[in-house]
Formats: C-alpha cells, sequence, structure tokens
C-alpha cells in the first residue's frame, strides 16, 4: 500500500529546515476497467515522496480532487473548478512560505489540470516562487529513458505509462484486464467540447498492454534525478 500522507513531525521539519516544499495534486477519475480512480494522485504522489526521499524538501500531502470535467461522464469521477484549484494552490504557497520553505514546487499528476501553468506563471509574476513539475520535456526524458514504446500522444490516459507505474509501485491495486485494452485515439481536436466519451467507450486512450513494472522503476528514477534542475532554481543564495 502506498501512503499517501507524510509521517513527518514538525520537530523533524524544523530540523530538515527545507527551502522548497512539493505539493502533489492528483485527480479522482475514471482510469478504465483496471486503474482505479486515484490512479493521477497515487502518480503525483509517487514523484514526490521519491523526489523527497533524494532531496531535502517539505513533502506535503496531495491534492486528491482536481480538474477532471472530460471525464465526467463516468462513474465515480469527481471535480472542482478551476478557479477552486487555483485559489488552493495559491493559498498553499501563501500558507507554507510563512514557516520557513520560500518555494513551491506542484507535482502534477493530472493533464487535464492546465490551470496549474497559469497558478505558476502568475505567482512568480506576483513575487511567489513557484514551479510545475513534471514538465513535458521531463516526461519525455523519462519516457525515453524508460524505453516507453508509444508516443505521449498516443499514451494520453491508463495507457503504458501509467500503468507502468503503477505495476511498478502499486500491483495490488490494478484489476485484470489491462493486457487487452488498447484504444487508439490519436485525432481528439474537439476533447474540450465533447470530452473523453467522444473518444473511447472504455475510457482508455492509449497502449497498457505494454506497460511493465520495470518501466515504472525507470520512470521514477529519470523524474527524481530531472528534479536536480528544478531544486536549483530556487538554490539560496
Amino acid at each position: 500500500m502506498i501512503p499517501l500522507l507524510p509521517t513527518a513531525t514538525t520537530t523533524e521539519e524544523r530540523q530538515r529546515n527545507a527551502d522548497v516544499a512539493i505539493l502533489p495534486v492528483g485527480s479522482f477519475e475514471q482510469h478504465g476497467d483496471y486503474l482505479p480512480l486515484s490512479t493521477d494522485t497515487i502518480v503525483a504522489t509517487l514523484i514526490a515522496r521519491q523526489v523527497a526521499d533524494a532531496y531535502p524538501v517539505l513533502l506535503l500531502p496531495p491534492v486528491t480532487i482536481s480538474c477532471s470535467h472530460e471525464h465526467s461522464a463516468w462513474p465515480g469521477t469527481a471535480s472542482i473548478s478551476a478557479r477552486t484549484l487555483h485559489a488552493i494552490v495559491t493559498d498553499v504557497y501563501d500558507s507554507i512560505t510563512r514557516s520557513g520553505p520560500t518555494a513551491l514546487v506542484v507535482v502534477n499528476g493530472h493533464g487535464g489540470n492546465y490551470v496549474l501553468s497559469n497558478v505558476v506563471q502568475e505567482g512568480n509574476a506576483e513575487g511567489r516562487r513557484m514551479a510545475l513539475f513534471p514538465s513535458r520535456e521531463d516526461w519525455n526524458e523519462a519516457r525515453d529513458a524508460a524505453g516507453l514504446t508509444s508516443s505521449m500522444h498516443e499514451d494520453m490516459h491508463a495507457g503504458e505509462l501509467e500503468t507502468s507505474l503503477l505495476l511498478h509501485a502499486y500491483p495490488e491495486a490494478i484489476r485484470t484486464g489491462y493486457e487487452s485494452a488498447d484504444w487508439i485515439a490519436d485525432d481528439r481536436r474537439h476533447l474540450l467540447t465533447k470530452g473523453m466519451q467522444a473518444y473511447t467507450d472504455s475510457g482508455v486512450i492509449g497502449r497498457p498492454s505494454l506497460a511493465t513494472a520495470e518501466k515504472g522503476k525507470a520512470l521514477l528514477d529519470s523524474l527524481t534525478t530531472g528534479f536536480t534542475e528544478v531544486l536549483s532554481l530556487f538554490a539560496k543564495l
């Protein structure tokens, strides 16, 4: 079982004296018949926890519901508005910077959280110190390092990447059927208008049959190494 909540005490955080806090942001949305609704939260937490094990950062608990409106046709999916997510992240930054850290890195596990880019851009323009991780480039480097076969565009949802990560870290959460659930829908130009249901009956867009635990580990290791560059943005002068 993946521990989603940090267990450090305030005394331990005082001793750590982290200059950077990391906030995992996931979602609660359908991921086909075989991955849990909490997949994106698990992914964001996996990345954030491995980063926290490697670097002296303050690990925050995850935001577990975000902007999943494109998945609203499927049972179990829950969403908050983009303005609410914007407010949550901004409020978290304002709160944690009162007690020590001077920067916040948002670790995003859901591609539909477009507003997080705006939160970070606006925050830095207003004098906050923020970053969004992983970037598209970070994901591409991780995919190459792990030897993923499918492209980022093809592997949109519940595909090779997400299934590999859970096979590595939380295999007991995966139900049967991912080996035969591949579904390709590369032309999704009206996704924002029609939602995911216009392009997939199962909720899957990608090739989960290609997933392996070894790929999942390599993905995480690459992202952890890549976080060094993000941390350097906020190095103390």
